[in-house]
């Protein structure tokens, strides 16, 4: 892994397609997508996937309608996320390909510093530590494993979506899953079963931490992990159990108890 030449500009050639799938994102949505505005990579373009948003998300989005970077496709009936971004993926035509939720925030040399990183590197796949953040409690730095393949990915799943960059090639017919949550778990272990993914040292991600996030309830986190590594990944009942236990010990590192 080199980080030399972090510092040079990536060639302006090199472009990539952000994916937003937004739903009732009204009290977090607009810091989002400032967060994409200030980045010091300039060659990007934002997807936003809206899905049957109240009038106060809608208000916001239209704000950003005259922003020739930023497409938005709204839709009247009820999307899971999983149905945005595989829409969203139906759009892209970058080289590059990130994800961002509609509650998290980047740090302003996100694009930059990773994509140089990647452009170095020749990494089809990429991600960063992250600082998960709330208003009910201080989290440190999660420091992800250097470099992970699908075996250690189903044991250590602490790739947070949100810092993902993927060449789009490698995306290839991957799609996300259409369950109510984990969509992209299974969405992460079909790109690793075919490349490794590598981290770029340094948090250059804010992931909210929300007690009404789809994510907060563990026990139906567990279940659904539970549920596609068994349909989709075809684990027997020792291998699941197996990686269910070493999530579960991750994800208390991670963020502690509650």
């Amino acid at each position: 892994m080199s980080l030399d030449g972090e510092s040079r500009k990536v060639k302006n050639k090199i472009n990539v397609d952000i994916i937003l799938p937004s739903y009732n994102s009204y009290k977090y949505v607009e810091t989002t997508i400032k967060s994409i505005i200030k980045q010091s990579f300039k060659n990007w373009r934002l997807i936003i996937v809206d899905s049957s948003s109240n009038i106060k998300t809608l208000k916001i989005l239209r704000k950003f309608k005259k922003n020739k970077k930023i497409k938005i496709f709204s839709f009247k009936k009820r999307l899971t996320a999983a149905q945005s971004r595989n829409f969203a993926l139906k759009k892209i035509k970058a080289k590059y390909v990130a994800f961002i939720d509609s509650d998290d925030v980047w740090m302003p040399e996100k694009l930059e510093k990773q994509i140089n990183f990647m452009e170095i590197n020749n990494y089809e796949f990429s991600y960063t530590q992250y600082l998960p953040f709330s208003e009910h409690k201080n989290y440190k730095i999660v420091r992800p494993k250097d470099e992970y393949s699908f075996e250690s990915f189903i044991g250590d799943t602490s790739i947070s979506t949100s810092s993902m960059i993927l060449k789009k090639d490698i995306i290839q017919k991957a799609k996300f899953t259409n369950t109510p949550i984990c969509e992209d778990y299974f969405f992460k272990c079909l790109i690793l079963k075919n490349c490794n993914a590598f981290c770029y040292p340094e948090s250059l991600l804010k992931y909210r931490v929300r007690k009404d996030s789809l994510q907060s309830n563990k026990l139906r986190n567990f279940y659904w992990i539970w549920k596609i590594n068994k349909d989709f990944n075809n684990f027997n009942f020792l291998n699941n159990l197996k990686s269910l236990l070493l999530i579960s010990l991750s994800s208390l590192f991670k963020y502690g108890f509650k």
